[in-house]
């Protein structure tokens, strides 16, 4: 199984596209957003997923009413918990409690955003940021592709 990972899209259609072609092109079973859309109307760009996905909110994710209408069902508040091939996975946003949570070891994987900086860190936990969707700090547009199979985690241009 292959996730696809992303956070901090920040409205920017075109990076969200791109991700979109990566994932679909990745054969994922599932995509992860680790926050950070911002607006409502990014839900157009990520309709053409061609599997699941899971959000949490972000920080800068004021209009929580129009997300949740935008994707029902499917957009959560940090942290999230999900199960997928048999790992427990958390998914949130900001790493406050991030080494606090890793070490207590009741997760395969860690996901999280907010710092737009990418993370792979191998452990007993799997903790991973993939960067930014958007690029608009680092000037650097990455997602994560996660094959479960093989235990790998590749930072993806998008």
């Amino acid at each position: 199984m292959k996730i696809g990972i992303m956070s901090d899209s920040h409205d920017h259609l075109a990076a969200i596209a791109k991700a979109v072609s990566v994932f679909n092109d990745a054969g994922v079973s599932l995509v992860l957003h680790a926050g950070d859309l911002v607006s409502p109307f990014v839900s157009t760009a990520l309709q053409h997923l061609r599997m699941n996905l899971v959000l949490v909110f972000g920080n800068n994710d004021g209009e929580k009413i129009g997300l949740a209408k935008a994707f029902p069902d499917r957009i959560f508040r940090p942290p999230h918990r999900i199960t997928a091939a048999g790992r427990s996975i958390l998914l949130l946003h900001e790493p406050d409690l991030l080494e606090n949570l890793a070490g207590c070891g009741d997760f395969q994987a860690i996901i999280y955003g907010h710092t737009h900086v990418p993370e792979i860190r191998q452990g007993k936990t799997l903790i991973i940021n993939p960067g930014e969707c958007c690029g608009y700090l680092t000037g650097r547009r990455t997602v994560a592709l996660w094959d479960l199979d093989r235990g790998r985690v590749d930072l993806v241009p998008c």
